[in-house]
């Protein structure tokens, strides 16, 4: 009884290369107990750019089980990773310019002041400086003048509140749990790789089994 080599496949959703020419390896993690066979899938080819204007490809796994038959029609292959694989070329990455640290002193402003003017905005909507004046009246009974207890707890438990639900102070994490922005960051990120998948099916250009 001829025993059957398995080669289990983790492939990546998105994988970001400098290289030309991808090969498997280049995709996620491969294991398998023939060491030959292994090496064999790693150096496998799977695409390359060699067009300088192409920075992008979809890579089906259908077309990797494809072209690892060739290389062992007995070989069985478990993938337990993604059914498409994003790959993108990028470039080198550049050393750190005046340019680059005036596009983070812009978005470092603009994250300052939209939420600022969204809270301000926000409470003069709902009139809470005249909130604020009549429960001081109520309580203190005698009129407000502009800057009370009211005002100072809110805008430290405001504050407050803003740290503990983006979970950071200056550069360090709170807790270990994600973020709120991270969460929406990974969500923004797997529909944007949906989105690119499902273009790529419908054009054509997805590397496909022929």
């Amino acid at each position: 009884m001829v025993t059957r080599e398995t080669l289990y496949l983790k492939l990546e959703r998105n994988v970001e290369t400098q290289k030309k020419e991808i090969h498997l390896s280049d995709l996620g993690k491969l294991v398998c107990a023939d060491k030959e066979i292994l090496a064999r899938a790693k150096a496998l080819k799977v695409c390359s750019f060699r067009d300088e204007t192409k920075k992008r490809c979809v890579v089906s796994v259908m077309k990797i089980l494809e072209e690892l038959q060739k290389i062992d029609s007995s070989l069985e292959v478990q993938n337990i990773g993604e059914a498409e694989v994003i790959v993108e070329r990028v470039k080198a990455e550049q050393k750190k310019g005046p340019w680059l640290w005036l596009k983070i002193a812009f978005v470092c402003l603009i994250c300052f002041f939209g939420p600022a003017f969204t809270i301000m905005a926000f409470h003069n909507d709902i009139g809470i400086s005249d909130v604020f004046e009549r429960i001081y009246e109520m309580v203190m009974d005698e009129p407000s003048d502009g800057i009370t207890i009211l005002e100072i707890s809110y805008s430290i438990g405001l504050a407050s509140g803003i740290i503990l639900f983006f979970n950071h102070i200056g550069g360090r994490r709170i807790t270990k749990d994600p973020t709120p922005i991270e969460v929406e960051m990974r969500i923004y990120e797997d529909q944007v790789n949906n989105a690119l998948v499902e273009t790529a099916d419908r054009e054509g250009e997805t590397i496909d089994a022929s």
